[in-house]
């Protein structure tokens, strides 16, 4: 499946989603965010049981600071519309992966 792009109009869409999401909030000039966007689109090409969507502080805001994103990139792992996990900073794939299990 592939990434979506998440913005406020299809948020509520994806938040009540059955299956787990992982959010990837990321801005365009951020190095870190570079490192760690391949990583997600790979993830989302295996998993087909979890949504993968990326959101664009720069774009979106008013949903990163309803997610309390300060600082960039930040990963959240959602389930049944409630964060579940949350962790700022580049990570690797592994780290990733055990987001989603936790």
């Amino acid at each position: 499946m592939s990434v979506k792009k998440i913005n406020y109009a299809n948020f509520e869409e994806i938040k009540n989603s059955d299956k787990p999401v992982l959010l990837d909030f990321y801005a365009d000039w951020c190095g870190p965010c570079r490192m760690v966007s391949p990583i997600v689109d790979e993830i989302a090409e295996e998993r087909r049981d979890i949504i993968v969507g990326k959101i664009n502080v720069d774009e979106e805001p008013d949903l990163a600071g309803e997610f309390g994103v300060f600082s960039i990139p930040t990963l959240v792992v959602m389930k049944n519309g409630e964060i579940v996990n949350q962790a700022t900073g580049a990570r690797p794939k592994a780290q990733i992966l055990a987001m989603l299990e936790g």
